[in-house]
């Protein structure tokens, strides 16, 4: 099973639900973070600029330390859980994590963009569901809590 994360809420929140999944189901419970490969996909501060490979290094840091945080209880709770950092488009990225660790579901956060960005850009659920070789359950935040069985 396949969970990526951006750190938001909504990724939080699909998280519960992957782990619910995973308990329930005895699964391997892979958590992923994509980093983008180009430093103008990243909201740079004025002063790293000029430091592109280190200002990439405190990224993969931060990220990596970001996943540790989340990883760190689920083990605790014997979740077979994984974090992967990986690098390059979030949507080619996740549908490959899962295609090479033969993951039978994703479970990924939808953020409900609308309006022209969504348009132009579509968003990362979409562009998984489209690439994915197995099924994608996405999780519209604020929807049933998985832990309570209640809605919001």
């Amino acid at each position: 099973m396949i969970c990526p994360s951006d750190f938001s809420a909504g990724s939080l929140e699909a998280l519960t639900y992957a782990t619910e999944l995973a308990q329930h189901f005895g699964a391997e419970l892979y958590l992923v973070h994509v980093l983008p490969t180009h430093p103008d996909a990243v909201d740079w501060k004025e002063e790293d600029e000029a430091d592109v490979p280190g200002a990439e290094r405190v990224l993969s840091s931060e990220a990596e330390g970001q996943l540790r945080k989340l990883t760190e209880p689920l083990l605790a709770k014997g979740v077979r859980a994984h974090a992967l950092l990986t690098h390059g488009d979030a949507a080619e990225q996740v549908a490959r994590v899962a295609r090479d660790e033969g993951a039978d579901v994703i479970v990924i956060a939808t953020h409900g963009a609308t309006g022209w960005r969504h348009l132009a850009f579509g968003s990362v659920a979409e562009k998984v569901v489209r690439l994915a070789g197995c099924p994608v359950l996405t999780i519209r935040m604020g929807g049933t809590s998985a832990a309570a069985g209640q809605t919001s």
